[in-house]
């Protein structure tokens, strides 16, 4: 029921018309990145995957499409048997994109695919949207760790997901446990301001928290005045100190006089985590700060100003009367689509660096010898492929991201608007599919 009630009443009609099983390609896709952003990356993908294994219409979901007249009965008794029978196909979770790129390719039947829609995009839209803004974090934050700390910001699913995605684009750990218990991904987190003015004083917070946590925990030491509290902490710790956090001010020059501090109290291993509402561009203001970490929460879960990923489902070509495919299209002014299914590869020059996007339209895109395939088959007749789900999938999708983005011209990790950072090409087939 994650979906929206048109997709049921086009059921409805295309069952009615007996064009509902038609063979038919759908492809998700990008017009256009958001603006002045560079690449986008792929996230969601293993989270549909997930879904789709279990995408039913059971008693209760029947029920309410019958008593709210969605639906007549000859689409409710279609639904009560669904359970999807297609292909999908798509580009690996963690895989760059760029505009027009066939992200993600749902070959069925009309009715199993068109009722797919909205779910698709939810998933991609939201996913890819945190993904891409976590990538550009972690490329300004370089080899320094960035933590995912926004669940407090955002919907407890979408928390996940974006813990989930973080983590795919090169995010070192979550404070969301959920995301720890359903993917595998390290979770991370001491203290909030609330531990430190439960107690008496700072020295017992501290104390409480060493005594507890071990002398490797991170204080927190913005609550009260930060000099005084990074003297407390050595005092209490010594050197073994772990870490102190910095969680609000000018943390470029509070970073700078903690760790003179700290180094000066010989607390050279002590590490410095900065928190409070950054972005990819405090992020790399703070690079020549000495700072250790970043804690990065609101700007992360709601895509670092674009929230969505603007991608839309589109039929690219169904099966005709005689049942060969006919390739269809969009022609609506500046929503227009590209008809025909869609098949890619990354171009990439002899040092292996990308040049370009190539997308054949109906037959794959001549190759180079070192040119990279980008569509995997996910699922066959329904079944899901191995791999692409779960902590195994978030662990490949992590793979990929890195080795997508070392392909990548130096220009990709540049914060400044720009265009895509290589082209997409169209190689036109001389009978599309």
């Amino acid at each position: 029921m994650f979906t929206d009630h048109y997709e049921l009443t086009m059921l409805q009609a295309a069952l009615h018309s007996g064009a509902a099983h038609r063979r038919s390609v759908f492809e998700a896709f990008a017009r256009r990145l958001p603006d002045g952003r560079r690449y986008g990356v792929v996230g969601g993908t293993g989270r549909i995957l997930e879904g789709l294994e279990h995408f039913r219409f059971g008693p209760d979901e029947l029920n309410f499409l019958a008593e709210n007249q969605v639906v007549n009965d000859e689409t409710l008794a279609w639904l009560a048997d669904f359970k999807f029978s297609g292909d999908v196909f798509g580009y690996a979770e963690g895989e760059l994109y760029f505009p027009n790129s066939p992200i993600l390719t749902v070959e069925s039947t009309f009715a199993e695919a068109c009722i797919l829609e909205t779910y698709v995009l939810s998933i991609l839209n939201h996913d890819s949207a945190i993904a891409s803004a976590a990538s550009r974090m972690t490329g300004a934050a370089g080899a320094r760790p960035c933590i995912e700390m926004g669940s407090r910001r955002t919907h407890e699913e979408s928390a996940v997901a974006a813990s989930r995605a973080a983590i795919i684009a090169g995010f070192h750990s979550t404070s969301n446990l959920e995301a720890g218990l359903r993917y595998g991904v390290l979770t991370v987190g001491t203290a909030a301001h609330s531990f430190t003015l439960l107690h008496d004083s700072e020295d017992d917070a501290f104390r409480a928290q060493i005594a507890s946590l071990g002398t490797g925990t991170t204080l927190l030491v913005d609550t009260y005045d930060v000099e005084a509290a990074v003297r407390k902490a050595v005092a209490i710790a010594g050197p073994a100190l772990g870490g102190v956090r910095l969680d609000s001010g000018d943390l470029l020059a509070q970073a700078r006089d903690v760790r003179a501090l700290l180094d000066s109290l010989g607390n050279t291993n002590t590490r410095i985590t900065v928190t409070s509402d950054l972005d990819e561009f405090a992020i790399a203001a703070l690079a020549a700060a000495p700072v250790d970490s970043y804690g990065v929460g609101t700007s992360l879960v709601t895509g670092s100003g674009a929230p969505t990923a603007s991608m839309v489902y589109k039929l690219v070509s169904r099966e005709g009367d005689d049942g060969e495919f006919v390739s269809v299209a969009k022609a609506a002014k500046n929503k227009a689509s590209v008809g025909g299914r869609k098949y890619a590869l990354r171009r990439l020059d002899d040092s292996g660096t990308a040049t370009a996007e190539a997308v054949g339209i109906g037959h794959h895109p001549q190759a180079d010898a070192n040119d990279r395939a980008l569509i995997e088959q996910f699922m066959h007749d329904g079944v899901l492929a191995p791999g692409w789900t779960g902590a195994a999938g978030v662990e490949r999708a992590t793979a990929r991201h890195g080795a997508s983005m070392a392909e990548m011209p130096g220009t990709a990790r540049r914060l400044q608007r720009g265009e895509p950072v290589i082209p997409t090409d169209y190689e036109q087939a001389l009978a599309a599919h």
